[in-house]
């Protein structure tokens, strides 16, 4: 299997964007990567922008950025309120903040949702991440949830066990709103980073899995 490593372009810090169109969507699709690069680069930028919210979410939201990030060089967290489910027909004004956002931010690496998934809400912060950062690398991430829209994944991030636990007792500490959904729970987390795991030979078993349309080495 080819590995990859991830250099900063700048040569001072590392610089990376997660876009997620609810509250969780980010730390669901990428929080175990995202831990573990703070881990592996020390000189480390986050620009967390979460699309959607309500007062509650926006709590839960702003709560678990501030954990995931605790180690972070420097940080930005930006939490709009876009209408849940309605993200087609706000298209102009979210096209809006990523055109604001292009000029704010030159990310090293682009985390943002599967451009196959079948929320209507995720593809398009998907669609757009591509339309705006052309010339950057984007790596999209999954989702669990009832549309049953898994894929075969072709990039992998190696988690081990302990960022494993970490980003699963986050997840369940900070989004207390969301238990309520059968699907939202530590066995479906963990089975999902064990089957990944399993499909990119992890030496420590887990995995988070990515969709890579386009690299360069």
């Amino acid at each position: 299997m080819l590995n990859c490593r991830l250099n900063s372009n700048h040569g001072e810090a590392l610089t990376i964007l997660c876009l997620g169109a609810h509250s969780d969507d980010i730390e669901l699709g990428c929080g175990g990567t995202i831990l573990k690069l703070i881990e592996d680069h020390e000189r480390t930028e986050l620009y967390w922008v979460v699309f959607s919210s309500n007062k509650k979410r926006r709590q839960e939201a702003a709560a678990s950025a501030r954990a995931f990030l605790e180690k972070a060089k420097r940080k930005t967290v930006v939490i709009k309120s876009f209408r849940d489910g309605f993200f087609p027909y706000s298209g102009r004004e979210i096209k809006t903040c990523f055109e604001r956002l292009k000029e704010k931010v030159a990310p090293d690496v682009v985390f943002t949702h599967y451009r196959s998934d079948l929320h209507q809400d995720h593809r398009v912060i998907s669609d757009l991440a591509w339309n705006t950062f052309r010339n950057h690398l984007i790596l999209e991430y999954e989702i669990p949830k009832y549309d049953g829209d898994l894929g075969s994944p072709n990039f992998f991030v190696h988690l081990t066990e302990s960022l494993c636990k970490q980003k699963i007792n986050l997840l369940v500490k900070y989004f207390k709103s969301q238990r309520e959904n059968q699907w939202f729970d530590r066995e479906t987390f963990q089975s999902l980073l064990r089957l990944r795991g399993i499909e990119s030979n992890a030496p420590d078993k887990y995995a988070e899995a990515f969709y890579c349309r386009k690299l360069v080495l």
